[in-house]
């Protein structure tokens, strides 16, 4: 396993590195095929922050915690991966024995194969924040949307990228 550590607003040291590189790499028993796992290190005041990103198969494990030690960190979040990583794996023999099954008709296989399906699904604290900080953060972070605690009205809102160039904002409407 490939273990690239980088550090945001932390000098990463040879130890630290070494640590985090000999943790994420247990997670190596796992995969049959050589995996690449980018482990994304930094401090903000007195938290430890440690993210981890696993491309696998067309999908993308990932795994973030902080706690106020960064190798208690980098601990936690081997921990969440390896659960993520069960729980995948028991998807995925669920899909082979589904896939082995006879399918009687022709239109329910069809239905099957159209019926959508939630592939990921995200959390993340929303910090409140105006419309330009959320436009510069979907800007910085590269997405077409950007979902924010909106400061003015204390709603959730949605900033995104038209086509034309210009940017829209989804509120609800109470």
């Amino acid at each position: 396993m490939k273990v690239n550590v980088s550090g945001k607003n932390i000098n990463v040291t040879q130890a630290l590195k070494e640590y985090a590189e000999k943790k994420v790499g247990k997670l190596e028993r796992f995969f049959e095929s050589p995996v690449t796992a980018q482990v994304t290190l930094s401090v903000e005041k007195d938290r430890h922050k440690v993210e981890v990103t696993m491309p696998i198969n067309g999908m993308i494990l990932r795994g973030e915690t902080e706690t106020n030690d960064m190798y208690s960190s980098i601990d936690l979040v081997v921990d969440k991966l390896e659960k993520q990583i069960e729980k995948y794996k028991t998807k995925m023999s669920r899909n082979i024995k589904k896939s082995a099954l006879k399918y009687n008709s022709t239109e329910q296989r069809a239905w099957e194969e159209n019926e959508p399906r939630v592939v990921k699904v995200k959390r993340f604290a929303l910090k409140p924040m105006d419309i330009e900080e959320a436009v510069m953060q979907m800007e910085l972070l590269g997405h077409s949307f950007f979902v924010f605690a909106n400061a003015e009205t204390d709603q959730v809102n949605v900033v995104y990228k038209r086509r034309d160039g210009n940017y829209g904002l989804i509120e609800p409407e109470l």
